[in-house]
């Protein structure tokens, strides 16, 4: 080719590159910026959602604007159009346009809207040193709400640059000095169909609308027993979860309690769980043991399993609208990656490896990855009743009775939560789910240089597992009704 063609072949394709970014600018309605957040808000509320949503979430949008929170809806193409160049995956495209909203239009919370195969999730590598249990990575939706390091950059996640986040292993954290805080406030509709958008803009909406000042919303279930029985370990005294409870309770003034506690015998099953919820309430806290498909607890003193609630007798829920936010002390009731194709590699992996006496791992099939739903997110879809939002653990619960200093963990950070409700009067869910994780890595800062499966490591997990199904921006307890 000669010069001139090698000019024309040049000038050409400059053209079309700018032509294209300026037509994916006008697509997502957003330009990129390296400035810090600005303090003018354009929009409050930013949803993220596939193609297919869209029209079930307008009236989510209308409704939204109605009562003052500004909400804008991109589409997913959108958001990887805007990100082209930036971010090495589509969870970092993601979390590029999360920031170029903040420094743009100054939202404050963000709804994602899809399943993990519609939406997509974030590993984290925090490994825990249970043998048994043990789980090399977790979900993690604060790596979306964790924007900025302490010096106001763009935070990774992954500070060794090798694909692998929020990595530690061995004697110290291969990705350290993670700043953690949220700097907005994320929630997700973990959606699988059209059918279910529209429950949970129903339910939303409904909510917003009719839970101001009812007397169902002013009362508070909480379900629990003897979590860590001392015949196991004589360091376990007293009934952990119902502890855990009562400061819950005691922190919600002005609510009604409902205890239902194995040592007195008010929780005896699933049926005294689903008779409570049935009369409405709301606010929901269950604080034991849990897989994706069950929560449960121990009677006092025991090692006997009671039943408590699982994703089949969740079905017999049928409390309507008046609909509690939910929060679940337990292991993986929020792990939403779940799917039926995992049931034949659980069961190969459990038999192979116990029956060759390594039990590494062996407990993978007792998670319950193969169920078709998690705990959580059935709790918060139903139609007929159920949660307005739930939240809980995308991986190992972590109690203080996993950490040396015998404190912290999920029996500090869901109590906790409550105090933000019910003393701050904290009154929009995500940033009580935020301003929880803020007051935990305030009173447990993390050092990265310690040990993986420490109680540093645990600290870390802990705020990182900790994940809401829900509208972000959900005003709680809802709105009073116009004149």
């Amino acid at each position: 080719m000669n010069h001139m063609g090698t000019r024309i072949l040049f000038a050409l394709l400059c053209s079309l590159f700018f032509l294209g970014q300026i037509t994916l600018a006008q697509n997502a309605d957003l330009k990129p910026s390296t400035s810090q957040p600005k303090t003018i808000s354009t929009y409050d509320l930013l949803i993220i959602t596939p193609k297919q949503y869209v029209r079930e979430l307008r009236p989510l949008v209308v409704h939204k604007d109605s009562v003052g929170v500004k909400t804008k809806l991109v589409t997913l193409q959108q958001v990887y159009q805007q990100t082209f160049w930036q971010g090495r995956d589509n969870p970092e495209k993601i979390k590029y346009f999360i920031k170029d909203a903040i420094e743009a239009w100054g939202i404050t919370y963000v709804m994602l809207v899809g399943d993990y195969t519609q939406m997509p999730i974030r590993y984290v590598y925090n490994a825990d040193n249970n043998t048994f249990w043990t789980e090399p990575r977790f979900i993690s939706e604060l790596y979306y709400a964790d924007i900025y390091d302490s010096n106001g950059s763009f935070s990774s996640w992954d500070t060794n640059n090798n694909g692998r986040f929020g990595e530690w292993f061995g004697a110290t954290a291969a990705d350290p000095n993670i700043d953690l805080y949220p700097d907005v406030y994320v929630g997700r509709l973990a959606c699988r169909n059209t059918g279910e958008v529209r429950t949970m803009v129903h339910k939303i909406i409904t909510y917003e609308t009719t839970a101001y000042n009812t007397t169902w919303y002013h009362r508070m279930v909480v379900c629990a027993g003897d979590t860590y029985p001392q015949s196991e370990n004589p360091n376990w005294t007293g009934c952990e979860g119902e502890v855990n409870t009562q400061q819950a309770l005691d922190n919600m003034t002005g609510f009604t309690p409902v205890k239902l506690w194995t040592s007195d015998q008010t929780l005896t099953g699933f049926k005294d769980i689903v008779r409570a919820v049935n009369n409405g309430c709301g606010f929901l806290f269950f604080e034991g043991h849990g897989n994706a498909y069950a929560w449960t607890t121990h009677p006092e003193n025991s090692t006997a399993w009671l039943e408590g609630l699982n994703t089949r007798r969740m079905d017999r829920l049928r409390n309507g609208d008046m609909l509690p936010i939910c929060v679940v002390g337990g292991c993986h009731n929020n792990e939403f990656d779940v799917t039926s194709r995992n049931i034949l590699r659980g069961l190969l992996t459990y038999g192979i490896r116990y029956f060759t006496g390594n039990k590494t791992n062996s407990g993978e099939f007792w998670k319950y990855t193969w169920v078709p739903e998690c705990w959580g997110w059935k709790m918060t879809r139903l139609s007929r009743g159920g949660a307005i939002a739930t939240i809980g653990c995308t991986g190992l619960g972590m109690s203080k009775e996993d950490k040396q200093s015998f404190s912290g963990a999920g029996d500090y950070m869901e109590p906790t939560f409550f105090y933000e409700v019910g003393t701050n009067h904290t009154d929009i869910l995500g940033k009580a789910w935020g301003n929880t994780i803020r007051d935990y890595l305030n009173h447990y800062p993390v050092n990265w240089q310690t040990k993986a499966a420490w109680d540093f490591a645990i600290d870390a997990k802990t705020v990182q597992q900790w994940a809401l199904f829900g509208d972000p921006s959900l005003k709680i307890g809802g709105y009073p009704p116009t004149s």
